[in-house]
This record gives C-alpha cells, structure tokens and sequence, in this order.
C-alpha cells in the first residue's frame, strides 16, 4: 500500500511537470522560450517518472526474493535515466542552434552572444561562411 502511494505520488508529479511542458509549448512567444520551458518540463517529468519506477523495483526486488527481473529493471531505468539526461538537453540545443542559423531570432533580444560569436568565428576564417 505505500509503494503504491508512494509511486502514485510521483507518477502524479510527472504528469504535472509534463503537462506544465506541454502549456509552455502553446502559452510561451517564440521558438526558443517554447523549447526551454518544454525541454526543462519534459525533463523533469520524466525523471519523476524513472523515479517512480526505480521505487518500484528497487522495494519489489527486496521483497520477493529471486526475482532478478526487478533488478534487471532497476539497471534498465538507471541507463534510461542517465540516456535522458544527456540527450534531452543536448537536443534541445541543437534545435536551437539549428533556428539561430535559420534566421529565427529571438523577439526581446538585447544581446546575442551566439551572432556576436559566429560574427567573429567569420572574421577569423577570413570572410568564409560556415
């Protein structure tokens, strides 16, 4: 009974960081605030729900004994997890980086460190383009 609540707890949490993600994808102005409050949403959510699941398995392989499958779970959400956590991020950059090439700007920008630094990689390479 309190493994449930405790993984129903934070299921619940997941399913509100993905939610809060989701609202930021159709509430926030341009691309770049969209992809920021989606991906940090997304990323939270998700690792609640790893969580949850890392709970479970972890109080399910002590409590039946022999049953390595939970221990197998527990490595494969470990690996997922970690998976996560690196490309969620890195993703999220490249999209980014990606719309900053395109010519897609942000609409308050007072400083652009990303066009001040390409600006200058062109001056170093002599006028080249990348």
């Amino acid at each position: 009974m309190i493994l449930a609540i405790g993984v129903g707890l934070l299921l619940l949490v997941s399913l509100v960081f993905n939610c809060l993600g989701t609202l930021a994808l159709y509430r926030f102005p341009d691309v770049y605030t969209r992809l920021h409050g989606a991906t940090k949403c997304t990323t939270f959510g998700t690792l609640f729900a790893v969580f949850a699941l890392l709970l479970y398995s972890i109080v399910r392989f002590m409590a039946v004994e022999g049953e390595d499958r939970f221990l197998v779970l527990f490595i494969h959400v470990v690996i997922a997890g970690i998976v996560l956590l690196l490309s969620n991020p890195a993703g999220a950059h490249a999209v980014a980086r990606a719309a900053h090439r395109s010519g897609i700007l942000p609409e308050p920008a007072i400083v652009d460190s990303l066009e001040e630094m390409e600006r200058e990689m062109k001056k170093r390479k002599g006028g080249v383009a990348q």
